[in-house]
């Protein structure tokens, strides 16, 4: 079977793809563990990636573990954490070291999590994220404190803001370093690499992908680098379900 994410004149390089998952395949929920992914959803990923080659990967800020059990029983190469581990050929191919002081950073969060309703704590082990979403008035308070450990931490720690989040990872956690990584291994590296976020934490990744020639590609509203824009993940998924079934992607699917 031909690549179906060849363009009909035989002249383009296939793609690569790259997708964010909260935001993007699913919607943002109030929780971090409510979110809810159309069942068609794996199957189509699957399949997606059969016709590209094996050239489809999830770049999150979610660990492996979470997005492996979402998408169960198939398992995709993953960047998770925001880059800060890669999973490719079912092995782990890079992984950060976790700074000490994260654990006492985490203890911090806890405590102020504890003391105001409505706001949680999300302990990925490499990195956390403190959520108020269900606590919109306390994202000053939120905010300034995140910001003032990540300058405790130090130059080992980057503090990755996003929707009713704030996170801290290892410094050299990028989803852009990270889909460059992936762009430089096969079945990835000669392709056109797109990538499909929805906030500021996919900056890196447009602005790398943008770096390489590819196409970047922001779900709904915001200040962006992206190309292009699609309106939501229903729209998105619409896309991903057509092209599964016919086992065709281009850059005009996007448009």
């Amino acid at each position: 079977m031909t690549d179906g994410i060849v363009s009909s004149a035989g002249e383009q390089p296939g793609i690569a793809l790259f997708l964010d998952f909260d935001g993007t395949l699913v919607e943002i929920a109030p929780l971090p563990d409510a979110v809810k992914l159309d069942r068609r959803m794996p199957a189509a990923l699957d399949a997606l990636r059969s016709s590209l080659g094996g050239a489809l990967a999830l770049v999150s800020g979610r660990p492996i573990d979470f997005l492996d059990e979402v998408l169960a029983p198939h398992r995709f190469d993953i960047a998770g954490l925001h880059g800060a581990q890669i999973r490719m050929d079912g092995e782990i191919r890079s992984q950060l070291d976790v700074p000490d002081s994260m654990r006492e950073a985490t203890r911090d969060l806890v405590r102020f999590a504890n003391s105001n309703v409505g706001v949680i704590v999300e302990d990925k082990r490499i990195s956390v994220a403190l959520h108020w979403r269900m606590a919109p008035h306390l994202q000053d308070e939120a905010l300034e404190m995140m910001r003032a450990i990540a300058l405790r931490m130090g130059p080992g720690v980057r503090l990755q803001e996003g929707k009713a989040v704030a996170e801290l990872v290892p410094a050299g956690a990028s989803k852009g370093e990270a889909i460059a990584w992936l762009m430089s291994h096969p079945p990835y590296a000669g392709r056109k690499p797109v990538f499909i976020g929805d906030d500021v934490t996919d900056e890196a990744g447009f602005e790398a992908v943008n770096a390489m020639g590819g196409l970047s590609i922001r779900i709904g509203e915001g200040e962006t680098c992206a190309a292009r824009r699609l309106a939501s993940p229903t729209e998105l998924r619409s896309i991903i379900l057509a092209a599964a079934e016919t086992g065709s992607l281009t850059d005009s699917s996007f448009s």
